[in-house]
């Protein structure tokens, strides 16, 4: 078996390696599919907080991660037509600049996670699971029906937005920009599942009752959580709009949920690097025997079903031969 801080820096390293060496063979592709590995393993970051944490099985992420690839899409719209987002009682003029779309992707994910995790919030189990899941669905229908941004036909980007010193265009330089978010978010997700506040949520998921004896509320110490997941997984629709260069409510949709929990069960749930092993996972079989056949999801759900009931811990609980309590 292998330590998991090696099998880690394994994972990680792979990441990186995979498309440096398709930059060497001149694989372009393959840079695209790496990138979209780190991009959902950053919305995969996201819902572990919430989920790995503090045990808050969300089945509405999605809304997070349309509303950041929205976020970016509605402020390149208007900068590339030249037409303000608003004119009173200020001027709010569009922007093809990543580093003003992804806060505001931040602030727009963050404040319906707020809006979301406090009603949500007041329910646990399969309430919780259900209103979060209605609350996506409210947001997915809206977008179909928001004709100004392309309706259920969604938004074209026409022009991939920019970073100070680096073309986007390229790339791999557009994989490391992704990469650099990834790495920045599993850094911060570490260090907030050691802290005071991480020991409280891991507190709240295990028992509530002990928790309230110390003081400590856990209906805060979550809600807080679930607006930084929320936040991190909306960053992750930013990035993915922009390498698509196209944003629709299909971002938004059940399925997009239930993709990403999948990618945090396939890693290992609570796993600091379990996204990133599960997004990975994915993405190298859909590749794969998405080509053989469009029913490719069939063996998929067989192994995800081996992984639930033998390898509780996921891939990297497998790997590493570690146990970690629920």
């Amino acid at each position: 078996m292998i330590r998991e801080p090696v099998l880690n820096a394994l994972i990680l390293s792979a990441l990186l390696l995979v498309p440096l060496g398709a930059l060497a063979m001149d694989e372009p592709f393959l840079i695209t599919l790496a990138t979209k590995v780190a991009i959902f393993a950053l919305a995969g970051v996201g819902l572990n907080i919430a989920l790995g944490l503090g045990g808050m099985v969300s089945f509405g992420h999605a809304a997070f991660f349309g509303l950041g690839g929205y976020a970016t899409g509605v402020l390149a719209s208007h900068a590339l037509n030249y037409d303000p987002l608003m004119t009173e009682p200020f001027l709010i003029e569009g922007t093809t600049q990543m580093l003003v779309h992804w806060p505001v992707a931040l602030l727009l994910s963050g404040a319906a996670a707020l809006a979301i995790g406090a009603l949500s919030l007041r329910t646990s189990g399969i309430f919780f699971i259900m209103i979060t899941l209605a609350f996506a669905q409210m947001i997915f229908y809206f977008a179909i029906s928001w004709p100004a941004y392309g309706g259920e036909d969604g938004l074209s980007i026409y022009v991939r937005s920019e970073f100070p010193g680096l073309n986007t265009l390229d790339p791999i330089q557009f994989f490391a920009i992704a990469f650099a978010l990834l790495a920045l978010a599993l850094g911060f997700s570490s260090l907030l599942a050691r802290s005071r506040f991480g020991l409280a949520l891991q507190g709240a998921r295990q028992n509530e009752a002990r928790l309230r004896a110390t003081g400590i509320g856990p209906y805060r110490i979550r809600l807080v959580a679930f607006v930084i997941s929320g936040m991190i997984t909306g960053l992750a629709g930013a990035l993915f709009a922009d390498l698509n260069r196209f944003v629709s409510p299909a971002m938004m949709s059940w399925q997009t949920s239930g993709e990403i929990i999948v990618f945090v069960i396939l890693g290992g749930v609570g796993r600091l690097f379990g996204p990133v092993a599960g997004a990975g996972l994915y993405i190298l079989l859909e590749h794969n025997l998405g080509g053989l056949t469009e029913y490719w999801k069939l063996p998929f759900g067989f192994l995800l079903l081996a992984v639930v009931l033998f390898a509780r811990g996921g891939l990297i609980g497998l790997l590493s031969g570690e146990k970690r309590d629920g």
